[in-house]
C-alpha cells in the first residue's frame, strides 16, 4: 500500500508559509513608525485603537491591479505591483477625507515563492510607509491546480477613519466651484485590457522603454491631501480618476449640474502612439488622460489648492448643464 499523503505533497507547505510571515516582519515594522496596531502582528485579526478620535467614522475600500498585472509579471516588476495594489485602495480612502490606517493584502499563488512574495510586500510597504498606513496582515493562499504557475492573484483592502466634521461632503459642490486636477504618473492601473488589445493587434506600436513608462506605479495622492489639510482647505469633493476616466469618476460626485473641462496634453512617452489606435471619445472614458486626482474647491481656495502636491492645475468649473465634457487644450 502506498504511503499516506501529506498537505505538502498536495502542493501546500504550511511550514514555509508560517516562516514567511516571520521573514516579512521587517517590512511590516516599516509601516508602524508612528501608528501602531493594538496587539501583535500575525494574530488571527488586527486591532487598532481609535480612542484618539472624538467622533470616529470608519471607511473601507478594496481593489486590485487589474490586467496590468499580466504585463508587470512578464517584466518581473513585482514591487510596482505591490505599490499599485496599495495606491488603488488608499487613494479611494483619501477621497473621503479619511486617514488610511490599516491595509491588508490577498495573494493567490500556485506554489509558495518567498522571493516573489517578499518583493510584492516590499513594494506595498514602500507606499504604506509613505502614507503612514499600517500593513496589518493578509492572506497568502497556495492554490495548486487553480492558480496557473505563471500567475499571481492580488487584492488589497484598506480601512480608514476620520473625525465626523472632517468628512468630505460632495453635496456642498455648487455651480462656479473650481476643479483642480493633479497629474498622474502613468496610465496607472486602469485601461490595461484596452492597452493589451492594442499591443496584441499592433505589435511594435511602442518600444520597451515607452511601455515601461506606461507601467510606472499608480501615484499615491497622500501628499496632495496632506498639503490641503495643512493649508486649512477643506475641498468640497475629491475624486481618484480610475476606470471610467474623468467623466464617470466626477459625475458620481454631483447631481443636477456638470463640468466643462480643459486638460493639458498628456506628456507620457509613447502615449500618442497608443491613443492613435483608440476611439477619440472613448479615451476619456478609459484612461486618466494625465489627470489622476481632482479636488473641487471654492474660488477663494484655488491659490492654495494649486500649491498642494506637485502637478496641480485648474481644469474647469462647475456649470448648470449636467454631465462632464472634456477636451484637451490645443486639440
Amino acid at each position: 500500500m502506498a504511503g499516506k499523503l501529506t498537505y505538502q505533497q498536495a502542493g501546500v507547505d504550511t511550514h514555509r508559509a508560517a516562516a514567511l510571515v516571520g521573514d516579512i516582519r521587517t517590512h511590516v515594522r516599516r509601516t508602524q513608525q508612528t501608528r501602531k496596531l493594538w496587539g501583535a502582528f500575525g494574530l488571527f485579526a488586527a486591532c487598532y485603537d481609535l480612542s484618539d478620535y472624538k467622533e470616529p467614522v470608519m471607511m473601507t475600500g478594496c481593489d486590485g491591479v487589474g490586467t496590468k498585472l499580466e504585463l508587470l509579471l512578464e517584466r518581473d516588476l513585482l514591487e510596482t505591483a505591490g505599490k499599485d495594489l496599495v495606491a488603488m485602495s488608499v487613494n479611494d480612502i483619501l477621497t473621503t477625507g479619511g486617514d488610511p490606517l490599516l491595509f491588508l493584502d490577498y495573494i493567490g499563488i500556485a506554489a509558495l515563492n518567498e522571493e516573489k512574495i517578499t518583493r510584492l510586500i516590499a513594494g506595498m510597504a514602500d507606499y504604506l510607509e509613505a502614507c503612514d498606513c499600517i500593513l496589518a496582515g493578509g492572506e497568502t493562499a497556495e492554490m495548486p491546480g487553480i492558480v496557473p504557475t505563471d500567475v499571481i492573484e492580488l487584492s488589497g483592502f484598506c480601512i480608514g477613519c476620520a473625525e465626523k466634521p472632517d468628512l468630505i461632503d460632495p453635496t456642498t459642490v455648487e455651480v462656479g466651484d473650481v476643479l483642480i486636477g493633479y497629474a498622474s504618473d502613468s496610465i496607472h492601473a486602469n485601461g490595461w485590457s484596452l492597452v493589451r488589445r492594442v499591443l496584441k493587434e499592433f505589435p511594435g506600436v511602442a518600444d520597451e522603454s515607452e511601455i515601461t513608462a506606461w507601467l510606472k506605479p499608480t501615484r499615491l495622492y497622500h501628499d496632495v491631501v496632506r498639503d490641503l489639510k495643512k493649508s486649512g482647505i477643506k475641498p468640497k469633493a475629491m475624486s481618484h480618476i480610475t476606470g471610467g476616466g474623468l467623466p464617470e469618476n466626477l459625475e458620481r460626485l454631483f447631481r443636477d449640474m456638470g463640468a466643462d473641462l480643459e486638460i493639458p496634453k498628456w506628456e507620457l512617452p509613447g502615449i500618442d502612439k497608443l491613443l492613435s489606435h483608440v476611439d477619440a471619445d472613448n479615451r476619456f472614458q478609459t484612461f486618466n488622460m494625465g489627470i489622476g486626482w481632482v479636488a473641487i474647491v471654492a474660488e477663494a481656495d484655488v491659490g492654495e489648492a494649486l500649491k498642494a502636491g506637485p502637478g496641480g492645475c485648474v481644469i474647469g468649473r462647475m456649470v448648470p448643464q449636467e454631465g462632464v465634457r472634456v477636451r484637451v487644450i490645443g486639440e
